[in-house]
């Protein structure tokens, strides 16, 4: 999914190349990632859009569709709901680095924030 984020989602192919069921692929993909496949392709996706609309002259609309979305509106609430804010504004202010930072803080300040809305996992000691 890391590579091929411009494609559709298949779970019943991706299950079938590791040799389980889609729901069983679903759901040790969920306690391994905290998220669902789907989610997490959409992360890639939004990853990727933010990194194209910090370091290219692209549209919005061309951004949304080299990152596999079909629909502008999609593309523009999915993106605001993991950034915070549209396309055209976090193009318009940027990411919050300085050149010269380390890439490690880098890739943390844009790494959108998905997994907020994964329900926390419980964590016990025994």
């Amino acid at each position: 999914m890391d590579r091929e984020y411009a494609r559709p989602l298949d779970i019943p192919s991706l299950a079938s190349d590791v040799h389980l069921s889609a729901g069983h692929l679903s759901r040790q993909f969920l306690l391994a990632y905290g998220e669902t496949p789907y989610a997490y392709l959409m992360t890639r996706r939004v990853e990727r859009a933010m990194s194209l609309l910090r370091t290219t002259d692209a549209s919005v609309t061309d951004v949304s569709i080299a990152v596999g979305y079909q629909s502008l509106g999609t593309f523009s609430t999915r993106f605001t709901e993991l950034v915070g804010v549209p396309p055209s504004v976090y193009r318009e202010r940027g990411a919050p680095f300085r050149p010269g930072m380390a890439p490690c803080l880098v890739r943390q300040l844009t790494r959108p924030v998905r997994n907020r809305e994964a329900p926390p996992r419980p964590t016990t000691l025994t």
